[in-house]
């Protein structure tokens, strides 16, 4: 369990994160995207105060030392609990504690954490002040625009000026309102408008702040367009979905070489890591579904997608997931 974080807290260290994202961003998703970018903050699936405080911590807050920089995101509304959960997490030694203030699924909202959270700012400051006083690292918010009715032009201002003023420094914004009545949270993600002009103006209205863009940003190209205003952009489904398009060159924004030549040379690195994690007793689609689309848009991605996904499901012995895994290599060697 590592106990120490080892980020630099500056502003230049932020360029690029990978949204926490439910069921995707687990600990083997981020060993593939760490193994990809030296320099991308990666953050975890959004954890529960409430699971943190009374579950299975080992399973919820592990992680390999070697994925620094790496932030906890934590879910909840009551003050008490989420610096008790901050408390607990400081003995895992992330990198950063973060507030969902974004996330519009139904669970969340029964909650009263997540995106129903842009309606209460005096709660949310209270939240993050309460952590602030247990956590030994920055303590951030993930934010949306608005929500339902609210207009974003007025709301997302003065939600950031009370968060200054709670404290915090560094917010990633999520360009697009929350609709917590009549959207599912997948439309949620791709139906409300992006609202790239309000959030470039929270950044000339908010200097002082490190302020991050979310949604609906797709390639690397649009990372470096948004950098010219922003100080920080998050990728999520993207970089999930794309890992090398994203994160394979990812270092170049820090004027830094790339671990990897090619997608190929990284899946070759995966390997060893694969075989170890069937030696402790996992299973190859544990982190075979994180890396279907490290071939993205090149020769032999659809077998890589087929053996690997057809085949980790199916492959008991370790011996027969690694031949699984060698024959998808096959395909786009």
């Amino acid at each position: 369990m590592p106990k120490t974080a080892n980020y630099t807290n500056n502003n230049n260290a932020f360029k690029l994160s990978v949204a926490p994202m439910m069921d995707w961003t687990d600990r083997n998703c981020r060993d593939l995207h760490r193994l990809l970018s030296r320099r991308v903050l990666l953050y975890t699936e959004m954890v529960t105060a409430q699971a943190v405080i009374h579950g299975d911590r080992a399973r919820l807050l592990d992680f390999d030392a070697d994925q620094h920089p790496v932030a906890l995101q934590l879910g909840g509304s009551e003050p008490a609990l989420l610096a008790e959960a901050t408390r607990i997490a400081a003995d895992w030694g992330y990198d950063e504690i973060n507030l969902n203030v974004g996330c519009p699924s139904d669970r969340v909202q029964s909650g009263c954490f997540g995106a129903v959270l842009m309606t209460r700012p005096e709660l949310v400051a209270e939240c993050v002040q309460a952590m602030m006083r247990v956590s030994p690292v920055e303590v951030t918010v993930k934010c949306r625009i608005g929500v339902d009715d609210q207009v974003p032009e007025q709301v997302l201002p003065a939600f950031i000026a009370r968060m200054r003023d709670a404290g915090v420094r560094r917010l990633s914004i999520h360009a697009r309102k929350a609709w917590l009545q009549g959207l599912s949270p997948k439309e949620n993600r791709e139906i409300p408008p992006l609202d790239y002009p309000l959030v470039h103006r929270m950044k000339a209205e908010f200097p002082d702040l490190h302020l991050s863009v979310n949604g609906g940003i797709g390639s690397l190209d649009q990372v470096r367009d948004q950098l010219g205003t922003m100080d920080g952009v998050m990728v999520g489904r993207a970089a999930y979905h794309q890992p090398w398009d994203i994160l394979g060159r990812a270092d170049l924004l820090w004027d830094q070489e790339p671990p990897f030549a090619t997608p190929l040379d990284a899946a070759q690195a995966m390997r060893p890591r694969i075989e170890a994690h069937l030696a402790r007793g996992g299973r190859l689609h544990q982190i075979g579904r994180h890396m279907l689309g490290l071939f993205h848009g090149r020769p032999g991605a659809r077998g890589w997608r087929r053996i690997l996904s057809e085949g980790a499901a199916r492959a008991e012995a370790p011996a027969e997931a690694l031949a699984v895994y060698d024959a998808a290599l096959a395909e786009v060697a």
